[in-house]
């Protein structure tokens, strides 16, 4: 039998550095409409959550055909609440029971439908893992990185300053563009990247962080790119 897989996207409208940021207009479109539009054409999920306290917001989700049965309550839509509050708030509200949860933000513009899909095989693929997320390389190893204690530079890690780079572990970094994992792992976990969690590593040019209108017109250039 095939699983069950619910998407949800949070989306409140009160967004602070890039005002109405989850449904201002992105190379042409409301830029929540592209994880939804990759969620529906991926072909595994079988529902789409926008959560929401916002209903401007809640009327854009629903013109690209994801659902918005109820707002979320005023105590998730503060600056303080955390994704897995969101998460948490919607699976106490259905009544429908899902095998798998897929979480994307709703910026989350180069979460296609093949990251989705190759996401969902991953997962399944490992019988011992609960949750999947996408994650970056650094840049640079994090064993050289520097601080600036007393105003001088010095390294954080001195036993790995002349260290070359091709011997130091590599480590990586929560892409936040896409999270899938068992609704109870997570639950009980109280965090989307549980303690069974594998990673599906992105590229970075396919990811971005939009916090600042900087981070906005950056994303726009990598997605003319790759759209090309």
């Amino acid at each position: 039998m095939k699983p069950r897989v619910l998407a949800i996207i949070p989306a409140r409208g009160g967004s602070k550095r890039i005002v109405r940021k989850n449904i201002k207009l992105f190379s042409g479109q409301e830029i929540i409409g592209y994880p939804i539009q990759a969620l529906k054409s991926s072909g595994v999920i079988d529902d789409i959550i926008v959560s929401t306290d916002d209903i401007e917001i809640a009327e854009v989700a629903k013109k690209f055909g994801a659902q918005v049965p109820f707002l979320r309550s005023e105590k998730n839509a503060d600056d303080f609440a955390t994704t897995f509050d969101v998460i948490a708030e919607v699976l106490e509200q259905i009544e429908q029971n899902y095998d798998y949860v897929c979480c994307l933000y709703p910026t989350s513009v180069f979460a296609t439908s093949s990251i989705i899909k190759q996401a969902f095989q991953c997962l399944s693929e490992h019988s011992d893992a609960t949750s999947i997320a996408t994650c970056i390389e650094y840049s640079h190893p994090i064993q050289r990185a520097l601080t600036c204690d007393g105003g001088y530079l010095q390294p954080k890690y001195p036993q790995y300053y002349n260290s070359r780079t091709q011997d130091l572990a590599k480590n990586y970094h929560d892409a936040g563009q896409l999270y899938l994992f068992t609704p109870l792992a997570v639950l009980k976990s109280k965090r989307l990247i549980t303690e069974r969690c594998i990673p599906l590593i992105l590229e970075s040019n396919l990811t971005q962080d939009i916090d600042t209108l900087t981070d906005w017109e950056l994303a726009e250039l990598k997605f003319s790119y790759v759209a090309k």
